[in-house]
């Protein structure tokens, strides 16, 4: 690997890293396809990890230099993939629960009582009903921390937006929870 050079300070370290991009973009999509294929995910979506990366890196390029763009770039190509399909994985479980919810047959943790499995799909659709109805990012928030476990800080940089948004957002999210399942007592 050859010597870093060292980066003269009239050269932007964004530019530097575009470049970086531009040039080794086919390299970062097959490191991507590597992992994707390491973690079970979908390499097709490849493309899509690299382009965020790019986005990201517009949208807050790093506040330290960088001496190797490509090293850098495939660390971070590497850790928005594992980010990006875990966020898939935990997407496709939260689909797979709300599609297909606990039948009176497969009453599992219910025992053998019709009712309280009856209650429990109620309470699930009503949730997923209140959920659905909230304003998009009031459930992009709601979702994001509730069901990916976001944490709210997280969440705040990811969308864009500040904590204390998040934090109302979550509060008229769990009110709406609350009030769905209020109508079930």
């Amino acid at each position: 690997m050859p010597a870093a050079v060292p980066v003269p300070p009239e050269i932007d370290r964004l530019d530097l890293l575009l470049a970086a991009l531009r040039e080794h973009y086919g390299e970062l999509v097959r490191h991507v396809r590597r992992h994707a294929a390491r973690l079970g995910g979908d390499p097709h979506c490849a493309r899509d990890v690299v382009h965020d990366l790019c986005v990201e890196l517009i949208a807050a390029p790093p506040a330290q230099p960088v001496h190797t763009p490509l090293a850098f770039l495939r660390e971070m190509s590497r850790r928005r993939a594992i980010d990006h399909y875990r966020r898939q994985a935990t997407q496709a479980r939260w689909i797979d629960s709300c599609d297909t919810p606990p039948d009176v047959a497969d009453a599992g943790s219910f025992g053998c009582d019709p009712a309280l499995a009856l209650a429990s799909q109620q309470a699930l659709r009503l949730l997923v009903a209140a959920i659905e109805a909230l304003p998009p990012r009031c459930r992009d928030v709601f979702v994001l921390c509730r069901i990916h476990e976001y944490t709210q800080p997280a969440a705040a940089e990811y969308l864009g937006i500040s904590l204390k948004t998040v934090e109302k957002h979550l509060r008229l999210g769990l009110a709406a929870c609350r009030k769905a399942l209020a109508e079930i007592r």
